[in-house]
């Protein structure tokens, strides 16, 4: 006897609910197991680690690394790199900083401009990566050393503190609902992020574009168009990023972000993300953005010199790169 359809609507309305669930485990399984696994380790070796106020800084320190991990995604996911990250980051909170320091504009304009900075150098890398056929890697290296050197010329080779000024510490210092302000500008862009990779016209275009970018051309899909969109939604990023930082320390430093694109490539490769392009996910992303933070952050707790940081990231780089490489040829070898 047919069952009643009425019957059978819970049952596939529940299905569809955890849908999105049973496939962010498919996507995501090893790399949350290595998450977990990672989190209990640290728990039980570092004092203070398991604790409300310890998750709180790791969220808000790792919030900085998701912008540019975000703009370093879509940057891979199209077969490229974004290498800008932190000395956009110096830049963007330099150029804020000094619009509130030395000619006194008001908050909201000096904000737009460190944002607006970084989305123009952004523009600068897509139209040149689009239009001249370098490399990106070359490319965002080259910007790289501009903003750099930019932050140091705008405030003058010296960091510049702002005195008194509550109203601008308070965007990367102060609590909503218990919260840190960095931590909930994090959550909102990652779900707009999401959105945007994944629900949207753009998102499609950015991992055909990635997949096969001739292929995507003879589609109709304006690559270079893409590109240009990439680059320049990365450099605001990282410029707000920037803002925000330069909030949380109320100064400007020329020398702030160094290194910071490392660990937004870690973040990117152990999420999942591809070298060779066309392949990313945010889930995984945002899950390899908290795994770097949390060795860091365990490191430090454990008292570790700081520089083993860098020897750790750099293993986990290699080790990422090498196992993408190896799914790689399993696909190519799948498909001869």
């Amino acid at each position: 006897m047919n069952k009643n359809p009425i019957d059978r609507v819970p049952g596939n309305a529940e299905e569809r609910f955890f849908d999105p669930a049973i496939q962010y485990l498919r996507t995501n399984g090893g790399i949350l197991l290595a998450f977990v696994l990672l989190f209990g380790i640290m728990s039980v070796a570092a004092d203070n680690f398991f604790s409300t106020a310890n998750f709180l800084n790791v969220l808000r320190t790792v919030s900085t690394n998701a912008f540019l991990a975000m703009g370093v995604m879509m940057a891979l996911t199209l077969g490229g790199i974004d290498l800008t990250g932190g000395a956009m980051l110096a830049f963007a909170g330099c150029v804020c900083v000094v619009g509130l320091a030395r000619f006194g504009l008001p908050i909201w304009v000096c904000i737009a401009l460190g944002v607006l900075s970084g989305l123009i150098a952004g523009y600068l890398n897509g139209v040149i990566i689009a239009y001249s056929g370098i490399h990106p890697f070359v490319v965002t290296l080259a910007m790289q050393s501009i903003c750099r050197g930019g932050a140091y010329l705008i405030a003058g080779g010296q960091p510049i503190t702002l005195y008194g000024r509550e109203d601008f510490s308070f965007i990367g210092n102060g609590l909503l609902w218990g919260i840190p302000l960095p931590v909930i500008y994090m959550l909102v862009a990652m779900i707009a992020f999401s959105f945007l990779l994944n629900k949207t016209q753009i998102g499609r275009h950015v991992f055909a574009v990635g997949g096969n970018d001739t292929a995507a051309r003879f589609s109709g899909i304006n690559s270079k168009r893409v590109k240009i969109m990439v680059w320049t939604v990365s450099g605001a990023l990282s410029a707000f990023a920037g803002v925000v930082l330069a909030a949380r320390m109320t100064s400007g430093q020329p020398a702030v972000g160094l290194g910071y694109e490392t660990d937004a490539i870690a973040a990117c490769v152990v999420g999942g993300t591809s070298m060779y392009g066309g392949v990313g996910n945010v889930g995984g992303m945002m899950l390899g953005v908290l795994i770097i933070g949390i060795i860091s952050n365990g490191l430090n707790l454990l008292h570790v010199n700081s520089y083993w940081q860098y020897v750790v990231k750099g293993i986990i780089i290699l080790a990422a790169v090498y196992i993408d490489m190896i799914r790689k040829q399993r696909e190519d070898s799948g498909k001869k």
